[in-house]
C-alpha cells in the first residue's frame, strides 16, 4: 500500500456543486463580494490558518512556517497578515526572526499551525514545534507558546514547552502537533493537541496558559484525526477535525469532520452518534472537496462577524496548481474563508454546498454602527456622567447613547473592560447587559436574569461582550477574544422588541470601551444543499447475482478465487493492491450508462476492531486505468477502520494516491458513486456517500476525472491477505 496511508485515513464529505444557500445579509459599507483564495494578494500558500480580531478592530491571520511566494525557497517563520474586512489581506511580517527559537528547540525546527489567544493583558500563540533537544529524533514534536502585547507583536518565546515532546510505545514519538486552546464558562481552560500518530488529546492549563497540568483525555483517535478546533455553540462543545492526507498533491483529500460533546473532555459524537476515539471513529462532514478548484479542504479555524454570521478559515489546494514550487515539493496551500452555517443544529460549510470558487457575498465586517472613537464622540449623546477618548479608547462612566438608531433583529457588541466601574454593559432601548459583581445580567421590563461568571474571571482586562436580539429572543456572550469560547452565556426572552440607539453603560466607576458596533443579524441558512437522489433501476446496467456473473462484467486480472452463488458475489480479499506502480489486484467491472447516475453496492467485510489488518478493503470503483481511478472501500487502516475514498492519478510522470474519508462503516456498509458531468468542462464528477443500515447516508467528496476519459465502474477487494477474509457484495445497481 502506498507509504503515504500509513496512520492517515482518507477522509472525505463532499458536494457535487450544489447550489449554495442563501448568505447573511450585508450591512452596508460592507465588500459586496470576495472570491477565494483571500490570501492571493500577499501569498501563494498559508496554510493552517489562525484568525482573530485585534484590539486596532483589524484582523490578524497567522499561518504555518513556508514560502509565501512561488520561487522564494525560503520559509517565513509563523507569517502574519492583517484586513480590515477579511477579504483583502496585506503581509505585515514574520512572528519569529531567523535565530529566534525557544531553548529547547533545534536550529533547524520548523513551527506549524499556530493558534492565536488572549489571555489577560496579552496574547497567547500555541505553535508545533517539530524538532527538539530531547533525542536525535528529528520529529520529536512539542507545542510551544510565545507572548506578545498585540497580534502582530513583538512575540517572545516561552522558554519551555506546553506539553513537551511524547515518547510513543511503538517506536519514535506521538504527534504533538496543531495545538488549539479552549476556554470554558468555569474558567478552566484546555489545550487540544495530536495527530494521526497518537490521535488528539485535550489537557488541562495553568492559569497562565503556558503549561500542561493534569492528566490528559483522548478525544479523538489516532491515524484519523488532527488539525483540532474546539467551540462552544448552543450549549454542545464542537470538535472540529482535520482527516486524511493534508499534502498529497493533486491527490490531496484532507477534509474537516466534527462531533459534539457535553463536555469539553468528550465523548464527541457525530451525528449518528458515533463516537470519534473508538476504532470505528464517527466523524459528521463539515467541509469537503465538491469538484471545483479546491480540493484538500482542511485545518480550520471559525471566526464571527458584526453580523454574528460564523465563517471557517482554512486552506486547501488548486487541484490544478497543487505544488509551490516543484512537483512533489510543498504542497500549495492558499488560505480561503467561506461561510460556517448551522443547518438543523450541525455546522455545515455553505450550507453544505463546500468550498466556493467565484464570486460570494463577503463578510460583514462595517456595520451601521461601527465605532473606534477615531473622530472622538461626535457621533454620541452624553446622558450622564464624564466620558473621554484617549488614544482611540473610550473611558467614562454614566451613561454614553449612539446618535446612530438600531431597530429589528439586531446584534450588539463592545469591548469593554471595568477599570473602576462595578457595573459596565450595553443597552438596546429598554433592555439592559450588564457584566459585573460576579454575574453577566440582562435587564428588560422589570425582569431580570443572569448567570454566574467565572470565579478567577478579571474583568479589569479586555473582553468582548456580545448581544444578539432575534424576534423576542435574547442571546448574551462574553469572551475573551471572540473565538467561540464564551466564558458566560445568557439566554432569555425579552417582554418586547429590543429597538432604539445603543447606550454604553458604566456604573460606580469608569469602564472603557473600544469596537463598539451594532449591525443588522445576519439571516439563517435554514435548509441544506441537497445532495444526490437515486432515481430508476437500470436493470441492464444492474447485477444482482442471482444466475453468476452477468456476462457484462469485465476482469482487470481475474481473480479465479471470486465466485457467484446464492445471491452474492463472494470474494476473497486479495494480497494485492493498485496504488504506486505495482498495479497487480484485480478488479472487476463494466460499463456505465452515459450521463448522471448512481451506482450502488452493499458489502459485508469483517474486519474485526483495534487489530491491525493493513490495507484490507472492498467496495466500488470508478476505473479507468490502473493509474487513474477513485475507490470506495470499507478499510482497515492500522488500528481504524473507515469508509475511504481513494484516488489516484497520474501526475509529472509518476501516479499518486491520496484521499478522503466518508461516514463510518458497519461490518456490512452500503456504498454509492453518484456520477455527473459538469456542464462548464465536461469532466467526470464522482461524489461519495456510505451508510451503515441502507437508509441514512453521508455523502463526501468529489473526484474528478478528465471529459476525454470513460470510467467504467466496478468492485475491488484487496489490500492484504492476512489474516483471511471474504468480501460478501449482495449487488452492484446503477440508478439513473
Amino acid at each position: 500500500m502506498d507509504h503515504l496511508r500509513r496512520g492517515v485515513a482518507a477522509a472525505l464529505g463532499l458536494l457535487l456543486a450544489a447550489t449554495p444557500a442563501a448568505p447573511a445579509t450585508a450591512d452596508p459599507g460592507s465588500p459586496a463580494r470576495y472570491t477565494n483564495p483571500v490570501s492571493a494578494d500577499f501569498a501563494d500558500t498559508f496554510a493552517d490558518p489562525a484568525v482573530v480580531r485585534g484590539d486596532d478592530g483589524l484582523w490578524y491571520a497567522f499561518g504555518t512556517s513556508d514560502p509565501l511566494r512561488e520561487g522564494e525557497k525560503t520559509a517565513h517563520r509563523v507569517p502574519i497578515s492583517r484586513s480590515a474586512d477579511l477579504v483583502d489581506w496585506t503581509y505585515v511580517g514574520d512572528a519569529f526572526t531567523a535565530d529566534q527559537r525557544p531553548s529547547y528547540a533545534t536550529a533547524g525546527a520548523a513551527f506549524w499551525a499556530p493558534d492565536v489567544r488572549r489571555v489577560g493583558d496579552h496574547w497567547v500563540m500555541y505553535l508545533t514545534v517539530t524538532d527538539t533537544t530531547v533525542s536525535a529524533d528529528t520529529f520529536d514534536t512539542a507545542v510551544g507558546a510565545a507572548t506578545a502585547p498585540t497580534p502582530a507583536g513583538p512575540w517572545t518565546f516561552v522558554d519551555q514547552p506546553v506539553v513537551a515532546p511524547r515518547p510513543g510505545g511503538g517506536g519514535g514519538y506521538l504527534w504533538t502537533i496543531d495545538p488549539s486552546r479552549f476556554t470554558d464558562t468555569d474558567g478552566t481552560s484546555y489545550l487540544y493537541y495530536g495527530s494521526y500518530y497518537g490521535g488528539i488529546s485535550v489537557t488541562e492549563l495553568s492559569p497562565d496558559g503556558l503549561r500542561a497540568v493534569g492528566t490528559p483525555t483522548l478525544v479523538a483517535i489516532d491515524n484519523k484525526f488532527e488539525g483540532s478546533y474546539v467551540l462552544r455553540h448552543d450549549g454542545w462543545y464542537w470538535l472540529f477535525a482535520s482527516t486524511a492526507n493534508c499534502c498529497a498533491g493533486p491527490a490531496t483529500g484532507y477534509s474537516v469532520q466534527v462531533g459534539r460533546a457535553r463536555s469539553p473532555r468528550g465523548p464527541f459524537v457525530d451525528r449518528e452518534g458515533q463516537r470519534l476515539d473508538v476504532s470505528r471513529a464517527g466523524g459528521t462532514p463539515v467541509l469537503t472537496q465538491n469538484g471545483n478548484r479546491w480540493i484538500g479542504t482542511g485545518h480550520n479555524a471559525v471566526l464571527t462577524d458584526l453580523s454574528g454570521q460564523d465563517w471557517i478559515a482554512y486552506h486547501a489546494i488548486d487541484r490544478a496548481d497543487p505544488y509551490l514550487d516543484e512537483p512533489f515539493g510543498v504542497n500549495e496551500r492558499p488560505m480561503l474563508l467561506d461561510r460556517l452555517d448551522w443547518v438543523d443544529g450541525w455546522p455545515t460549510v455553505n450550507g453544505g454546498a463546500g468550498p466556493s470558487d467565484g464570486p460570494r457575498p463577503a463578510p460583514v465586517t462595517t456595520a451601521r454602527l461601527d465605532e473606534r472613537f477615531a473622530a472622538g464622540l461626535a457621533a454620541w449623546r452624553t446622558g450622564s456622567g464624564d466620558w473621554r477618548v484617549t488614544n482611540g479608547v473610550l473611558a467614562g462612566q454614566g451613561t454614553l447613547t449612539s446618535r446612530t438608531g438600531t431597530g429589528g433583529d439586531v446584534r450588539a457588541e463592545a469591548d469593554l473592560r471595568l477599570t473602576g466601574a462595578r457595573e459596565a454593559g450595553l443597552r438596546l432601548g429598554s433592555t439592559e447587559v450588564r457584566v459585573g459583581a460576579g454575574r453577566l445580567t440582562a435587564r428588560d421590563g422589570g425582569r431580570t436574569a443572569s448567570v454566574a461568571l467565572p470565579a478567577s474571571l478579571d474583568l479589569t482586562t479586555r473582553h468582548n461582550l456580545a448581544i444578539e436580539v432575534r424576534g423576542r429572543r435574547l442571546v448574551a456572550d462574553l469572551t475573551p477574544d471572540r473565538l467561540g469560547d464564551p466564558v458566560a452565556v445568557l439566554t432569555t426572552t425579552l417582554t418586547g422588541p429590543a429597538a432604539g440607539p445603543l447606550t454604553l453603560l458604566a456604573d460606580h466607576g469608569t469602564a472603557e470601551f473600544d469596537n463598539v458596533s451594532a449591525a443588522r443579524l445576519y439571516r439563517p441558512v435554514r435548509h441544506p444543499a441537497p445532495t444526490p437522489a437515486v432515481g430508476r433501476l437500470l436493470p441492464q446496467y444492474s447485477d444482482e447475482f442471482t444466475a453468476g456473473l452477468d456476462p457484462a462484467w469485465q476482469w482487470v486480472r481475474r481473480d479465479p478465487d471470486a465466485t457467484v452463488a446464492g445471491g452474492a458475489l463472494r470474494w476473497p480479499v486479495e494480497g494485492t493492491d493498485l496504488t504506486g506502480t505495482g498495479n497487480t489486484a484485480g478488479v472487476l467491472l463494466r460499463d456505465a450508462p452515459t450521463g448522471n447516475y448512481v451506482v450502488e453496492t452493499k458489502v459485508t467485510l469483517d474486519l474485526g476492531e483495534e487489530t491491525v489488518r493493513n490495507y484490507q478493503q472492498a467496495g466500488l470503483i470508478a476505473y479507468v486505468d490502473d493509474d487513474r481511478f477513485a475507490r470506495l472501500s470499507q478499510v482497515a487502516i492500522w488500528n481504524t477502520r473507515q469508509v475511504e475514498y481513494g484516488y489516484e492519478l497520474p501526475y509529472a510522470g509518476q501516479p499518486v494516491y491520496g484521499g478522503s474519508i466518508v461516514g463510518t462503516p458497519a461490518t456490512t456498509t452500503w456504498l454509492r458513486l453518484a456520477h455527473r458531468i459538469d456542464p462548464a468542462t465536461g469532466e467526470h464528477e464522482f461524489r461519495a456517500g456510505s451508510s451503515s443500515d441502507g437508509v441514512r447516508w453521508t455523502w463526501g467528496a468529489v473526484w474528478t476525472f478528465p471529459a476525454d476519459t470513460t470510467p467504467r465502474i466496478g468492485l475491488a477487494a484487496h489490500g492484504g491477505a492476512e489474516p483471511a477474509v471474504t468480501a460478501e457484495f449482495d449487488y452492484l445497481r446503477v440508478y439513473r
